[in-house]
């Protein structure tokens, strides 16, 4: 199951919780959560309208909520998910105040509600057991807002700082449309970026935020349900290379395949004026594509590259491990229609187990491919005797 966030009107701590909540999420599973601090809060849920649509609002309620704790205090709160999403808030506080970040003081964020918040939504999207977790295009806000210090500029600068390197946008409301908290949960929590991907929805929550302005209807809607199969996109890189020492192509390979990359080779060519060359190929997910970008300009001479957009079917894969003489050889199996039409055991296994065994590896290699065949299952292996792998 993956899940789909539209951030269209913002997001904020309330607003992850009612869209949980509202997506079928026990509230108990929160409560259990938060009451695990030993402070004194807890939830209140009521159903709303927004600009027409029927919302969950979650309200935490406190008697103690004007607290300023420093980040030692609340690394003692929180841990896991929770503890991240904090140290997310730390560093952006500790860059936007220019101090270190052990002396960071957390505010607004270090009071019970945003505690409640954060250890909440990261239990709630827990319960949910989402293999992925999109997001829209998130609306930030503008104008002015208050914070402990004073007035700040929408979106505040925490906000943006949390942010960085994600697909934001003022949106149509003026106020602050996106919190500092609410910013720290997508930026841990989220996996990918961009519209409703292609999938067979489930259930949709509606969260609701504090406010019900005329601009927008101030939810968060989370849709949750199952990604439909199809082919993927990918991008190809690739330069023509003349001038580079053939010594150092093995390792810039090594370099883009540890950066991301799902493949990388070398093509042998023969460019103008009969000169030798190589065309390297790199061929990576999108949101990949930047950083193995610089890194072939940094590790090679070329001083251009061509980029490509391409479909790709990728067949569904298991690891399972076959034991030769007691030596491990992990198996990597490709299924088609619920049938086995590939199993490869892993060669640096087969060489590890031949040195180990003192045999040749192509007895090893006939073996483990002999014992996977006699397995003959005709479904993908459960998963504890096979564990999903993608590229």
């Amino acid at each position: 199951m993956i899940g789909w966030l539209d951030a269209s009107a913002g997001a904020s701590g309330d607003m992850l919780l009612g869209a949980l909540v509202d997506a079928g999420v026990p509230l108990q599973v929160l409560t259990d959560a938060v009451d695990a601090l030993g402070l004194d809060i807890r939830f209140e849920v009521s159903q709303v309208e927004r600009g027409g649509i029927g919302a969950t609002y979650v309200d935490v309620l406190t008697r103690d909520d004007q607290v300023s704790r420093s980040w030692r205090d609340v690394q003692r709160l929180v841990s896991g998910t929770a503890h991240d999403v904090f140290a997310r808030l730390a560093h952006a506080e500790a860059t936007i105040h220019r101090v270190p970040v052990e002396e960071v003081h957390f505010h607004e964020v270090g009071a019970h509600d945003a505690l409640a918040d954060v250890v909440g939504a990261v239990a709630g999207f827990a319960h949910l057991g989402l293999t992925a977790l999109h997001c829209s295009t998130v609306s930030l806000g503008s104008g002015t807002t208050r914070g402990a210090h004073g007035p700040l500029p929408v979106p505040a600068p925490a906000v943006l700082a949390l942010l960085a390197g994600v697909p934001v946008q003022a949106g149509l409301a003026p106020y602050e449309m996106t919190t500092p908290t609410g910013a720290a949960l997508l930026a841990t929590l989220v996996t990918d970026w961009g519209p409703l991907p292609a999938m067979r929805p489930t259930t949709t929550g509606h969260g609701a935020g504090t406010r019900d302005p005329r601009e927008v209807a101030n939810v968060l809607r989370l849709t949750v349900g199952e990604l439909l199969a199809g082919p993927a996109s990918a991008v190809l890189l690739e330069t023509n290379v003349d001038d580079l020492d053939p010594r150092l192509w093995p390792h810039v390979l090594e370099l883009l395949l540890a950066d991301g990359a799902q493949d990388a080779w070398l093509t042998p060519i023969l460019m103008k004026k009969g000169r030798p060359a190589h065309t390297l190929s790199v061929l990576c997910d999108a949101q990949d594509t930047d950083r193995l970008r610089t890194r072939v300009f940094r590790e090679t001479s070329t001083i251009g590259l061509r980029e490509t957009i391409l479909g790709k079917h990728a067949l569904e894969r298991t690891e399972s491990t076959a034991y030769v003489d007691g030596q491990p050889i992990r198996v990597k199996t490709a299924w088609l229609d619920g049938r086995p039409v590939n199993a490869n055991p892993e060669w640096a296994d087969i060489v590890a187990a031949a040195a180990a065994l003192g045999r040749p590896a192509k007895q090893l290699l006939e073996e483990a491919r002999r014992q996977t065949a006699t397995k003959n299952p005709t479904a993908p292996a459960p998963s504890d005797s096979g564990t999903p792998t993608t590229s």
